[in-house]
Parts: structure tokens; sequence; C-alpha cells
């Protein structure tokens, strides 16, 4: 709703305030105190006060007293709720899957690590039984489900997952989510999401994401939002031509980036075996072999870091970021091979970014990037006027 709107009500901009503060307590992780978030969004104490009493009568925050240094009464720090709102989040891999709930604040608790066997059906069913589960344990609390995959994803479906091969899967079919909303995201995607909100890219206008795992997968951010693209799918930079190779790649095109930088190719170009089973483990004892004198381990490790940096010099060049985060096996690569990489990215650039280079860090959020950010899907589209009134209704009934 548009604060310019005519129409609005007294209750309409009562609602639209308490979803302010309420999206602001989220965004903070639950760290403000009354005071400090009153001062943020210009409120008036008074009308502050009011909100804060209305949002814990709905059982969506509960205020907790800051240590008290002095003379005076303690502050008071809105946080969840400990009947609050619950939402499900999943981390989909190629070798198992991961199911958590975050509440108000973005805190999260991991409901288990589970394997799969590669066929999505199976996979998703699982899923859906976990699912189930959580509505039985959780009931009204729970607002929705995020789920993070390892590929791209449009209007709610796998477009394409190139290992395990997964095409045009319509999920919602196995995951029977009933009216609970599902939303479904790349994980490179929600890795750059979750880094924009709570991690390394907080609080920076412009800026590119890296996940280098079996794949390549990135996202460019925009003041905390990625860029999805007219489809939801941009990103798949590890599906580019940006170091000139020639491999055909299992996505159907040739000379992918994505063929020479992250697990498989490390382990290809060292001669070993290795799938979605072990592939991370054994990339994992490669990084030792090259960190303890193995010649052979540590050529590989170079060719695959200059890789990395010679793709995303010519990224750097595309989209004029301000800053790029590694995760992943990019973490790895950065912490491992960082000559190698720094060099090729430099030699990549455009002269007129070479004064002044973006620089490469590692992610604040490692490997939980994804988790986190399918719960920010979530909470994005639960924090509105309507989300809270809906869960207001339910809590006031129960």
């Amino acid at each position: 709703m548009s604060l310019m709107s005519p129409a609005r009500t007294s209750e309409d901009l009562r609602a639209h305030n308490r979803a302010r503060l309420l999206r602001a307590v989220h965004d903070h992780g639950a760290s403000l105190t009354r005071a400090q978030l009153t001062e943020q969004l210009g409120m008036a104490r008074g009308t502050a006060s009011v909100l804060v009493a209305e949002l814990a009568e709905a059982k969506l925050v509960t205020e907790n007293p800051t240590e008290q240094l002095g003379r005076g009464r303690p502050s008071q720090v809105p946080g969840p709720h400990p009947a609050g709102p619950i939402a499900l989040t999943v981390a989909l891999r190629e070798d198992g899957w991961e199911l958590a709930a975050a509440e108000v604040g973005g805190a999260t608790t991991s409901l288990g690590d589970f394997e799969h066997d590669g066929v999505p059906q199976a996979i998703f069913t699982d899923i859906a039984t976990e699912l189930e589960r959580c509505r039985d344990r959780y009931g009204s609390r729970l607002i929705g489900v995020g789920i993070s995959v390892a590929g791209p994803v449009r209007q709610g479906r796998l477009v394409h997952v190139s290992e395990p091969t997964w095409q045009l899967l319509d999920v919602n079919r196995w995951l029977r989510p009933g009216d609970l909303p599902v939303h479904l995201a790349n994980d490179a995607t929600l890795a750059a999401l979750a880094e924009a909100r709570r991690g390394r890219l907080r609080g920076t206008d412009v800026a590119l994401h890296l996940h280098v795992d079996f794949g390549v997968g990135g996202c460019l951010v925009h003041d905390g939002r990625p860029i999805t693209g007219a489809h939801g799918i941009a990103g798949e930079f590890g599906h580019m031509r940006l170091t000139g190779g020639d491999e055909p790649c299992s996505c159907g095109a040739t000379g992918c980036w994505g063929q020479q930088v992250g697990v498989m190719p490390l382990l290809r170009g060292y001669g070993v075996g290795g799938g979605y089973r072990d592939g991370r483990s054994r990339a994992r004892q490669l990084l030792e072999s090259a960190a303890t004198g193995d010649a052979r381990a540590r050529e590989v490790l170079e060719r695959n870091a200059r890789a990395l940096g010679s793709g995303i010099g010519g990224l750097v060049n595309a989209h004029d970021p301000r800053i790029v985060t590694l995760s992943g096996m990019g973490t790895a690569l950065l912490t491992n091979a960082a000559d190698s990489l720094r060099e090729s990215y430099l030699a990549a650039l455009m002269r007129y970014h070479r004064t002044q280079p973006p620089e490469l860090v590692a992610a604040d959020l490692g490997p939980r990037g994804p988790l986190l950010g399918a719960a920010e899907l979530v909470y994005d589209a639960f924090l509105t006027p309507e989300g809270i009134e809906g869960f207001s209704r339910v809590t006031a009934a129960t």
C-alpha cells in the first residue's frame, strides 16, 4: 500500500506501521531497543509503545530487558515471541538436504540433515513428509516454506539442474503444501540475499556474489535485493563462456565457465573419481594434499583459481560492482590460491577497473547462506500488513 494513498484510514496507517516496526525488528536481528526502533522509524515514542504492545498481544514479538549498566529502567528489546511466526527452510544440495526453522530476527534452528538418492520424486516426497511433521509441531505458527535449490528456478518449478539432470519439475505436486506458501529459489541467489541482509554485503549498493560448489552460480545485488532477471533465472554465470573453454556441458552449451571452476574440475584435473556423494570430501582432501606439498594437487588448485579469477574479471567489467563476495569452494580458492586468483582477476579487468579493483572477499555466512536466504524469502512475503493481520487473527482465535 502506498503511503500517499488518499483512501488510507487510520487503521490502515496503524497496520502499515505495525508492519514497518516488525520489519525493522526482523531486519536488525532483534537487536535494537524500542527507543532505537522509534528513532530509526521516525515514530513518536507513544505510538511505538502502542504498536509494540499490539504486536506482543498478537504473539508477534516479546520484549526482553537489556543488561542494566546504571541507574534507571533497563531498555526493552523487542524480539521473537516464543509462540511467534516460524518459517521453515530447506537447503537442497546435490548430495542431501537440510531442514531448519527460522524465527523473527533471523535466528535458525536446525531440524535435521538428510541424504537423498538423486531421484526428484523421492526427494520431494521425503521433504513433504518432514514438512507435515513440522505442521504437527508448530501448527498455526508456520507462515511459509523457503526452499533453496542448486539450479535455476522459474515460477516455482525447477528449470534445469545439470547434475543430477532434472528438467521442468513441478515440485508442488509432490510437496502438497496445502495453504502454506512455498517459495522456491536458486541457492546462489539466496546466498546473495542472505549476505545482503545479514552478512558482508549489508548496506552495499551494488555487489556481486559468487557461490562455487559443484558448479558456479551467483547474483548481482542492488540495494539489498538480488537482480533475478525477467524470468527469475539470472546469475547462471557458470554457464557463460568466460574463459574460452570448448568442453561440452550437461546444460547443452559448450565452453561453460563451470567446466573449469569448482569441485568437479578439481577432481577431474587431479585424475580422481568422485560423484555428488563424496565430491566435497575428496575436494577437501585435494586441498590438504596441495597444502602439504603435493605438486600435482597444487597445480590443479592453481589452475582452478586462475579460471575463477579470470571469470570474475569479466563479470566485474560487465556489472561494475563495488565488492565481490565468494562462498563455497570460492572461499577455499581465495584462501589457498590467493595469488593466482588475484593475478588472473586483475589481468582480466579493464584498465579503468584496475586502478581501484572491487575487493574479493569471503562471504560472512558461508554454507549457511542459502538456508538463511530461504528464510528471508518467507519473511519478505509475510512482513506486510496483510500477513501480520492474518497471523493476528489466528492467534486471537487460539
